[in-house]
Parts: C-alpha cells; sequence; structure tokens
C-alpha cells in the first residue's frame, strides 16, 4: 500500500493556534498562501491552513506528520490508521471468509466466515486480529475468537466437516479445492441468511483465491450467495474480515482436534510431516485401518504410509 501524501481534516481555532505554535517550536518554514491563516513546509511536507477551518497537509512526510504530530498531540485522538484514509473502503461493510485445517492430516476441516461493518473494524483497533497463521498459541486463538464472537456488530457463522464427512465428500467430489469452494459457499449462504442482524448490509464477500479458477467457488455459491459481490485475491487474510474469519476457523480446528483427542485418547499432531507420519503408523497398529478414516483425510500420502501400501509417484507439477 502507497504511503499517505495528502491530509485534509477540520480544526478548531484553540487546535490550529496549538498547532501553529507547535511548528513554529520546531522551526518549520513559514510560507504566504492565499486565504490561509498560516502555511509551514519542511523538506517533505507542506501544511496550509485556511481560514475556513480546513487543515490541508500534502508530501512524502504526510504520514509521519499526521500520525506523530498532528492527531497525537493537537487533536489528542488517534483514528484507526491512515489505511483507511488512503482507501476508505477498508471500511465497508462486508464478508471475510478463511479456512483451517486443509493441510493438517488429523483433524477436521473448518470453513469460517464474519461480518464486519466500521463499529466492529474500530473495536478491533488494538485487539490483534491478524492472520492465524501469525498465531503460534492456541489459547491466543481462542482469546482472540472469543473477542470476535463478542463483539457488538459482529455476525459469524461457522461450518465444521468432519473426518468421516470430509472423506466422503472427498471421495465424491475427486478434489481438495471443489471441497473447499462448497464450504466458503455454504459459510456465505448461512451469513447471508443472518442479514438481518448485519447493520448495514455487507456490500462483498472476501475469500482467498486458493484455485487457479475464481469460477470454482462461484460455481459452488447458492442462491443468497449470489447476491453479493464475490471477491477473490491472494492474502485475502490482509483483510482484516478474513484474518478474523481465518481466527475463528482455526479455533474451530483446534476444538475438533481436541475432540478427537479425547475420544481416542491418543495425541494427534498438527499438520504433516515425519511426527504425524509416526502418529499415524501408531495408530494403525493400535486400533486397525479402518479406524483411519475417523480421525483423518485419507487422500494424504501419510495414510497409505500408515497401513504400509505404496505410494503413486508423484507429478510434476506445471504451469499451464
Amino acid at each position: 500500500m502507497k504511503p499517505l501524501t495528502i491530509h485534509t481534516c477540520k480544526l478548531t481555532t484553540d487546535q490550529a493556534s496549538a498547532l501553529e505554535a507547535a511548528l513554529r517550536a520546531r522551526n518549520w518554514k513559514p510560507r504566504t498562501v492565499p486565504y490561509a491563516r498560516f502555511a509551514f513546509e519542511s523538506d517533505k511536507t507542506n501544511i496550509v491552513f485556511y481560514e475556513s477551518g480546513k487543515l490541508v497537509v500534502q508530501g512524502k512526510g504526510t504520514q509521519e506528520f499526521v500520525e506523530f504530530l498532528l492527531e497525537p498531540e493537537i487533536l489528542k485522538a488517534v483514528k484507526l490508521g491512515y489505511e483507511t484514509v488512503l482507501n476508505p473502503e477498508l471500511l465497508l461493510p462486508r464478508l471475510g471468509v478463511d479456512e483451517s485445517g486443509k493441510g493438517d492430516f488429523f483433524g477436521p476441516l473448518c470453513i469460517a466466515g464474519v461480518y464486519v461493518n466500521e463499529a466492529v473494524i474500530t473495536a478491533w483497533k488494538d485487539v490483534g486480529i491478524r492472520d492465524s497463521k501469525n498465531i503460534s498459541s492456541d489459547k491466543r486463538i481462542h482469546e482472540l475468537a472469543d473477542v470476535i464472537r463478542h463483539t457488538p456488530g459482529c455476525v459469524t457463522d461457522s461450518v465444521v466437516v468432519g473426518n468421516e464427512a470430509y472423506n466422503r465428500l472427498y471421495s465424491k467430489m475427486k478434489s481438495v479445492n471443489t471441497l473447499l469452494a462448497w464450504g466458503h459457499a455454504r459459510v456465505i449462504e448461512n451469513l447471508m441468511g443472518k442479514r438481518y442482524q448485519m447493520n448495514p448490509p455487507p456490500v462483498k464477500a472476501i475469500s482467498d483465491q486458493f484455485a487457479a479458477s475464481k469460477t470454482v467457488i462461484e460455481k459452488a455459491l447458492m442462491t443468497a450467495g449470489r447476491e453479493i459481490e464475490l471477491v477473490q485475491r491472494h492474502k485475502a487474510e490482509e483483510d482484516i474480515a478474513v484474518a478474523a474469519a481465518s481466527i475463528l476457523a482455526r479455533d474451530e480446528f483446534v476444538k475438533g482436534l481436541s475432540k478427537l483427542e479425547h475420544q481416542f485418547q491418543t495425541k494427534f499432531p498438527k499438520g504433516a510431516g515425519a511426527l504425524v507420519d509416526a502418529a499415524a503408523k501408531q495408530f494403525v497398529e493400535a486400533r486397525g485401518a479402518e479406524e483411519l478414516a475417523k480421525i483423518s483425510k485419507l487422500h494424504f500420502r501419510t495414510a497409505l504410509r500408515a497401513q504400509g501400501l505404496p505410494e503413486p509417484p508423484k507429478t510434476e507439477w506445471r504451469k499451464r
């Protein structure tokens, strides 16, 4: 995102006097500008306060000036962030959708959706809502998920696909992306069914683009989901609505995995790799291969290794 290079706002007489004094104290160079009560400049910023009460800040140093002088010393209030000045769309009411568990051999696939508006986003300013992959603590994930679910005005929904259901769906769909698209579409449909709780109504839904073609989710959308604009993009978790959804989805995954561990009295490592391979092999030896479908995603190569079955040759991926 480009840095802020222009900012305008209204100042009271007292605020204007305080700003003029602050600029003089910092040895800013005075300027003469028509219809201005005062004007100053530095090597990278121009400041003009007009008789109308309007303040205009321009130049490469605008963001620094607003962040470190104007808001804390003059306005005595810090706004959500300058990215919202650059891009007011960041405050638009919208849905964010994300999933967790896709890359985990053990445990469910969880898809979550979150509705946010300006009030919700403002309430989260200092909470630490960010992509769940950047939060290593399950405890912190749960704490943030609790904040999200209990923020006034926020509306949420989750779809948890347990392992047996996941394996049935995969057997039918033959594609993780198709399964993910169905889950995303289901969550969007569920959220749109709660529109009466959303004020104002959402103008779009944002999702990560996990498939090569954007039509994968678009084709899966249901009746209500087709009534809203769907925006798919890479690194969608940079949007706070999607980041919040990623936290809810991860929280649901962690809870689902914990239930499996309690049910089978076995520790199931997250992700995939040597520890997961060892745990899967040990599980099969203790309980039999027929139980594997209850706790894992059978299309992973881990399932074959756990049962001592040969793995098909890996196909080389080539960009078309």
